[in-house]
């Protein structure tokens, strides 16, 4: 799947809003170059990738026999981007249902997709006692057009998921380890290593109101290493530095960064 600068290399494409909200749409899948950026023919090929995929390299590769379920559960997972879940809880939930089926095989078939390189899980990592959790995991796609072509984009409801996801695998294509950060009660979206440098990430729409900016700069405040913060929103303007020196980025400019 493209990066955002290569999405934009390949369809000749200027960086701004339009360009973003595209890629955020369709994604990065290079074959999009051949068949143009039309929504209704973009996603029938995508429709078609996802068939392929789950059935030839996860149903057949993993002999998997609940085809339903597993097509039910890429579904749930497609709607709870950047949600904590356990194997627990999606049992839980489709046992609400009226799906019947054990943690255990909830557990099988995320390892099933994520062997496919269809989906990545990412853990919790306990910044002050420096361990990872063993329970609640996070759950980002490959790929935003196969994600947006199994449920559908609702923009209003999705673009923070889809932004959190596109921030995830600009952080991977850059070398990065990725983990979700637990200070005390507090999350930090994205803690990134390579190399023995470390950097933070929080994600969020919009900085509508001073709730969410001390939510989403004052968690980065707590962390009291002298690594790169980063707070990444669609807004237009107010961007820069804050006082204590966290970086406050556009997404289109985050995915830009070479983050080296």
């Amino acid at each position: 799947s493209l990066g955002y600068d290569e999405f934009l290399t390949f369809f000749k494409l200027e960086a701004g809003e339009s360009a973003l909200r595209t890629y955020l749409t369709v994604g990065g899948m290079p074959y999009l170059n051949v068949i143009g950026l039309e929504e209704n023919a973009v996603f029938e090929y995508l429709r078609n990738v996802y068939a392929t995929i789950l059935l030839k390299d996860v149903v057949a590769r993993e002999k998997i026999r609940q085809v339903t379920f597993l097509e039910n559960l890429v579904a749930f997972l497609s709607d709870n981007v950047g949600n904590l879940f356990s194997a627990t809880n999606i049992s839980n939930y489709l046992k609400s249902q009226r799906v019947t089926i054990t943690p255990q095989v909830v557990i099988n078939y995320i390892r099933a997709l994520t062997n496919a390189f269809f989906i990545y899980k990412v853990q919790r990592y306990d910044l002050v006692g420096l361990k990872q959790f063993e329970i609640g995991d996070k759950y980002y796609f490959e790929d935003l057009g196969l994600r947006n072509c199994i449920r559908g984009y609702q923009r209003a409801d999705d673009v923070g998921k889809l932004m959190e996801n596109a921030v995830f695998l600009h952080l991977k294509r850059c070398g990065y380890t990725v983990r979700i950060g637990q200070l005390g009660t507090n999350e930090i979206d994205f803690v990134a290593e390579k190399s023995g440098n470390r950097l933070y990430v929080q994600v969020a729409y919009l900085l509508q109101d001073a709730m969410t900016k001390e939510r989403e700069f004052g968690n980065l405040e707590k962390i009291s290493d002298h690594f790169p913060k980063y707070v990444v929103s669609m807004d237009a303007y107010g961007t820069g530095h804050s006082p204590s020196g966290i970086h406050h980025l556009h997404l289109s400019d985050f995915l830009l960064l070479s983050l080296d």
